[in-house]
C-alpha cells in the first residue's frame, strides 16, 4: 500500500460560515497505481490533492505514506500543475535538472537522466531552447520530464492537460502511461474529464459535491491500447456521465 487516506476533512471558515469541502474521504492507492480522480469543478478533487502533498491541512483525519503519518510537503509527493510553472530563465535542459541539482545530484547523473527523459517525452532537439519559444504543449512536456526526473514515489497531477488542444492532450495521455509504464510510479491523476478518466486510469475515483465525497469507485481492467474503440468502455463514460451530470469540455470518445 503506497497511500492511504483516512477520513480526511476540510472545512474552510470564515466570520460568518463554514464550507465543509470535503467529508470523511477514505482512499487506498497501490504501489504503481495510475488512479483518477473524477468529479465537477469546485467539488474539492484539488483541496483533496493539495492535502496529499502537504499544501494545505486538513482538518481532521489521517494521510499515510506505507503506513506513517505526514503532514508537510515531502519528497516522496511530488504536484504537476495545470500551468507548468517552469522557469522563463532557464532552458529546457536547466528546467528538467533543477530539481535534481538541488537535491545533490551530481552532474552527469543530473544529465543522464534529463537526457532520458527530454527523449521520452518527444523534445529532441529542443533541449536549449527557453520558455517562451515553447509552445502549451512543449511546456507540459518539460513539466513531465521535470516530475519523473526527481523520481518521487507518488505523482500528484492536477488537470495537467486540461488547458490543451484536443490533439496536444491524446499525445500527451499517451506519452504519459509510456513514461508511468517504465518508471511503475504511483499516480494521482484529478480530471473532470469522463473520457480521459477511462482511457487512462486503472480506478476511477468519483467525488460528488457540497461536500466532496467520494460517491463511486471504478475498477479498470481491459488493456488500455483498446479501450478508445471499446464499445463497453464508450457505454461506461456515457453512463457517468448521465448518473453524475458531469460535462464534458471534450469528446476525445464518441
Amino acid at each position: 500500500m503506497s497511500l492511504e487516506l483516512i477520513n480526511i476533512n476540510k472545512v474552510f471558515q470564515n466570520d460568518t460560515a463554514a464550507n465543509h469541502v470535503l467529508k470523511d474521504i477514505n482512499l487506498k492507492v497501490n504501489q504503481g497505481e495510475l488512479l483518477c480522480i473524477l468529479g465537477h469543478s469546485g467539488c474539492g478533487k484539488t483541496t483533496l490533492m493539495n492535502i496529499i502533498a502537504g499544501f494545505l491541512q486538513k482538518t481532521s483525519g489521517k494521510v499515510l505514506m506505507h503506513g506513517h503519518e505526514v503532514n508537510h510537503i515531502g519528497t516522496d509527493r511530488l504536484m504537476m500543475f495545470q500551468e507548468a510553472a517552469l522557469f522563463p530563465w532557464l532552458n529546457v535542459m536547466d528546467n528538467i535538472e533543477y530539481g535534481l541539482k538541488i537535491q545533490g545530484v551530481n552532474k552527469a547523473e543530473c544529465r543522464r537522466r534529463a537526457l532520458k527523459l527530454i527523449d521520452m517525452v518527444n523534445l529532441k532537439g529542443s533541449e536549449y531552447l527557453h520558455v517562451h519559444q515553447l509552445s502549451g504543449g512543449m511546456k507540459q512536456r518539460v513539466a513531465l520530464a521535470r516530475a519523473f526526473a526527481l523520481d518521487s514515489e507518488i505523482l500528484l497531477m492536477d488537470e495537467p492537460f486540461s488547458s490543451l488542444d484536443t490533439y496536444t492532450k491524446e499525445k500527451l495521455r499517451l506519452e504519459l502511461l509510456r513514461i508511468w509504464k517504465t518508471y511503475e510510479k504511483t499516480i494521482l491523476l484529478v480530471t473532470h474529464d469522463v473520457e480521459e478518466a477511462v482511457l487512462m486510469a486503472d480506478r476511477i475515483v468519483i467525488i460528488s459535491s457540497q461536500p466532496g465525497q467520494i460517491s463511486r469507485e471504478i475498477l479498470l481492467t481491459m488493456d488500455r491500447n483498446v479501450r478508445k474503440e471499446s464499445d463497453e468502455l464508450k457505454t461506461l463514460a456515457r453512463n457517468i456521465k448521465e448518473e453524475f451530470g458531469i460535462v464534458q469540455e471534450s469528446e476525445a470518445v464518441s
